[in-house]
């Protein structure tokens, strides 16, 4: 009887869903903060070269989880 009330297949493609963007956005912010702690290493030690792409790969990492929040806030109002 429960199993005629509950779509099973719904609940885990929500729950797959979930993990998979909780995952990617982590790990999108977690390259910006990368990106953000070797460009101040790099800047210290005169590496400009290096700071500069430490900087382009903060501003991708902020740029990724500036559109996976965008994304999200897109799906949860158009459903």
């Amino acid at each position: 009887m429960l199993a005629t009330i509950v779509d099973t297949e719904a609940l885990w493609q929500t729950v797959v869903g979930a993990a998979v963007a909780g995952l990617g956005t982590t790990l999108v912010f977690s390259l910006a903060i990368l990106g953000l702690a070797r460009l101040a290493e790099a800047n210290r030690q005169g590496r400009t070269v290096e700071a500069s792409l430490f900087a382009a790969l903060a501003a991708l990492g902020l740029l990724a989880t500036a559109g996976a929040v965008v994304f999200a806030l897109i799906v949860m109002t158009s459903k």
